[in-house]
């Protein structure tokens, strides 16, 4: 049995905490390892870590690998040059399979937004899910649903055998649906052998079938040419709703799809009044809501049922019952190219972190903090140069072969293409202020030649 991650999730219903470049299956939350890594080692209670595929976008790839590497040695990532939802990710790790193994193993399909407890339960149903995968089936996981959720969806089950199966529906249709006990909320989590769901692809979705025979698995990046072709198709539409293949065990353990602010409130610890207050937070009177702060003091008064967001740069006020329209903010941001809906003010690294404090046209100022005994990869930029200022600590500087320590006041500068490193061999962080120059400044315009986090 190989596991499969699907990490690749945008995470728009958790912003301005979740951001297209800091997804939300790479934030912890309420928890010391992100969602990704608790899937990882959740995954590998029963199933050798060498046997766990995670596969991602390819702007997700560095702190994906960074992230796993935290908790094995040895990871297997596949990332996708272009996001084509889940349908094409599977067929993916199908096709890795194929081409590196003998090609029909039994792949378990996980999200890697999911909290739930990898219990001994679990494990007995995935056993017995094993023996319906052997036979060919598709075998599915449902939850007893305890409340109309119209952003799950839904499985109609009886005798194990799969009637039905709706993807998120509306509001009156789910209240139709938990009165009748044969149907359950989908967990998102999926058994197949590689041979069954190529069947499946070839019956119901054969775009992907045919995008499948020419794709090349040989290594961690797949090449645009042959993955754009692919469909944007989630595996829900492509094959589940149609296959008369499937069967579903129901899973009695705990489970939370994490997706939205009112998902977080319901799985969060509750103060008296039944709030939820993360950061620095100064309330009087609210009751039933959720206000979080990353970096300001957030004051309440007689709030109710409310969800606030704080950080550095963008602020969300919403009612709780109207969270899963966040992502109606998140995609016209998108539109608007503002970069709130991309990335954080504030970005953590292995290394420590920066902070942007100013940018305009043609450049951009950030703040730049090293941990003690850390350091930047080796790399160059194409499109900018940098002009580093050192303002506390020592700097060891890396610059075309050549060495430089830097005390505080000192500067130097970077040209464009010039290889160059930002190390901290001391006790005590540095800090420095960057000033980036050029027609390009994006995170994207790094070439990395050495990296101790395993980033190249």
């Amino acid at each position: 049995m190989f596991g499969v991650i699907l990490a690749g999730g945008a995470g728009s219903r958790l912003w301005p905490l979740s951001r297209e470049l800091c997804p939300k299956q790479l934030l912890n939350i309420n928890a010391r390892e992100s969602l990704l890594q608790s899937t990882f080692i959740g995954l590998s209670n029963f199933i050798p870590a060498k046997n766990i595929i995670s596969v991602t976008n390819i702007k997700h790839l560095s702190n994906v690998k960074m992230q796993l590497l935290q908790v094995y040695e040895i990871p297997t990532i596949l990332s996708e040059p272009i996001s084509k939802n889940t349908a094409p990710a599977i067929a993916l790790c199908a096709k890795y399979l194929i081409e590196n193994y003998s090609g029909d193993e039994i792949m378990l399909v996980f999200p890697s937004d999911l909290m739930m407890e990898y219990s001994q339960n679990l494990f007995d149903v995935i056993n017995e899910a094993q023996k319906y995968a052997e036979e060919g089936k598709i075998v599915t996981f449902g939850i007893k649903p305890t409340y109309p959720e119209v952003s799950y969806g839904y499985i109609k089950a009886e005798d194990r055998v799969v009637k039905s199966f709706t993807e998120k529906p509306d509001s009156q249709t789910a209240s139709e649906y938990i009165k009748d006990s044969n149907y359950y909320w989908n967990s998102g989590i999926f058994m197949f052998k590689v041979s069954t769901i190529i069947e499946e692809f070839e019956k119901y979705c054969p775009e992907i079938s045919q995008c499948m025979k020419t794709i090349k698995c040989s290594g961690i990046t797949v090449p645009l040419k042959e993955f754009e072709k692919m469909p944007n198709i989630s595996i829900d539409y492509a094959v589940m709703e149609k296959s008369q293949n499937l069967v579903m065990l129901e899973l009695n353990t705990k489970w939370k799809d994490l997706g939205s602010w009112k998902s977080i409130y319901e799985v969060s610890p509750k103060d008296s009044n039944n709030n939820v207050f993360a950061g620095k937070v100064l309330d009087k009177g609210s009751k039933n809501s959720l206000v979080c702060s990353t970096s300001k003091l957030v004051a309440t008064i007689g709030l109710e049922d409310t969800v606030i967001v704080e950080t550095e740069d963008a602020i969300l006020a919403c009612k709780k019952d109207r969270t899963q329209e966040v992502k109606q903010i998140y995609e016209t941001l998108k539109k608007q190219h503002d970069e709130t809906q991309k990335v954080h003010k504030t970005v953590y690294r292995p290394w420590g972190f920066y902070t942007v404090i100013a940018e305009g046209q043609g450049f951009q100022t950030k703040l730049i903090h090293v941990n003690p005994g850390q350091k930047l990869s080796l790399q160059s930029h194409e499109y900018r140069s940098e002009h580093w200022v050192v303002l506390s600590g020592n700097a060891k500087v890396i610059l075309e072969g050549k060495e430089h320590i830097l005390s505080p006041g000192h500067s130097i500068d970077i040209a464009v293409k010039a290889i160059h490193s930002l190390q901290n061999p001391y006790e005590t962080p540095i800090e420095i202020i960057e000033v980036q120059k050029g027609d390009i400044l994006s995170e994207d315009d790094i070439i990395r030649y050495e990296d101790i986090y395993g980033r190249v």
